[in-house]
């Protein structure tokens, strides 16, 4: 019965009804579009970082990610091959030698990070080959190279065209080689573009003079929500001469990013709620004064103050259940397709760029969020009907029947 009288008593007055409706769906859809444009941007700069370079797991010798320097390469591979070859959860890997350099043309040179891979094993790794947009990802040759669009634009070389690589060998001397441009790859992270070469890795290891040493093993997963224990696995089976890192140490201020911003939802989420609270209350109190004979009528025939009470609080919670629902399905339809074709903001590309971010923005809904925020809504709409529930429960029954 109380269900009943409260939603007919919501469309007793269906402008003011209306307008209260229009508020928490307006407040849905404009949760959901910032939660997934916000959410997107996170995880488009995360998945960037980690489908360029980073990967899911990385193993070097201990003390090698904070000191890059040519000396401190891994100092059994074939014990590190056995382990992360034998382990189940692991996609694939790749194995790397990093070090820093200088890359000359004929016309500039600029400082840059050295990879040596072996191409076959990288391109399960990362996504530098369908990143190619000028000539191949390696030819077969000994002495290919492919390098950034950037970097590539600032040394004035295009495919084909002759450069020169230096960087320190570990007994103190300079290593140096020609090679030709293979192919120019372009991502979305202008840093990466500016300052990343790839050669084979073994021209690599003769030109530092490392016999067959290795520096990082980049890992791959199956299921990247695994990482955790698959480093802990890999952690137990490797002694303390090696170091287990996983996207997370590797790129903590990206990760401590994404884990501010789940706070500061929250925030929003507060203010949202705040506005629908004084919503809520504006219309529930003039609905009260709107009623006092009623009101007062019902008091008098022996209807209980807390059915009053509930009656008023039933109908604020359908009034926010309704208007959650509708946002929701509203705010779904507005975001599904956005999220298959993106959202262009080629614009801002080049700022975009700088962190990480492609021009093209792709939102992505939390499902945590989104059932947080269809919880909640009701729930904020409930707590601004309290008080108007409780004046109405204070009325005199006397007094409100003859209230003019």
């Amino acid at each position: 019965m109380l269900f009943k009288l409260a939603w007919r008593n919501i469309w007793r007055n269906k402008r003011k009804s209306l307008i209260v409706l229009g508020s928490v769906v307006v407040g849905m859809i404009a949760v959901i579009f910032y939660d997934g444009l916000d959410n997107g941007m996170l995880r488009q700069m995360l998945d960037n970082q980690i489908s360029s370079s980073v990967s899911h797991i990385q193993i070097h010798k201990k003390g090698f990610n904070n000191n890059k320097v040519i000396k401190n390469y891994i100092p059994d591979n074939q014990q590190v091959h056995n382990v992360v070859k034998n382990e189940k959860d692991i996609k694939a890997y790749s194995e790397r030698v990093i070090t820093f350099g200088l890359l000359s043309s004929a016309t500039n040179s600029s400082g840059v990070y050295i990879y040596g891979i072996y191409p076959d094993m990288e391109v399960k790794v990362s996504n530098i080959k369908s990143s190619i947009v000028e000539g191949k990802f390696f030819t077969g040759g000994k002495r290919d190279i492919v390098i950034g669009k950037q970097l590539a634009d600032k040394l004035g070389v295009g495919t084909g065209d002759k450069v020169v690589v230096m960087a320190n060998t570990p007994n103190g001397n300079i290593g140096s080689d020609l090679f030709r441009v293979a192919g120019i790859f372009q991502t979305v992270s202008t840093d990466f573009d500016k300052t990343t070469i790839y050669i084979p890795i073994k021209t690599a290891q003769e030109m530092l003079d490392i016999d067959s040493h290795i520096y990082e093993y980049a890992i791959v997963l199956n299921d990247y929500h695994n990482v955790d224990k698959v480093k802990a696995e890999l952690e137990s089976k490797l002694n303390n001469k090696y170091e287990v890192l996983s996207y997370k140490d590797l790129l903590p201020m990206l990760i401590y990013q994404m884990d501010l911003y789940d706070q500061t939802m929250w925030i929003f989420y507060m203010i949202v709620g705040l506005a629908l609270i004084f919503g809520i209350v504006n219309t529930m109190l003039m609905s009260v004064f709107e009623r006092i004979n009623e009101i007062g009528v019902l008091m008098a025939i022996g209807m209980k103050n807390s059915k009053i009470f509930l009656m008023f609080i039933f109908e604020a919670f359908m009034l926010g259940l309704i208007g959650t629902i509708v946002g929701l399905a509203l705010g779904l339809l507005i975001h599904w397709p956005i999220s298959i074709s993106g959202i262009n903001f080629s614009i801002f590309s080049d700022a975009l760029k700088s962190f990480g971010i492609g021009a093209v923005i792709y939102p992505y809904l939390s499902v945590s969020n989104t059932i947080i925020l269809t919880v909640i809504i009701p729930f904020i709409a409930v707590i601004g009907a309290l008080y108007p529930a409780y004046r109405a429960i204070k009325l005199e029954p006397i007094k409100a029947i003859y209230y003019v």
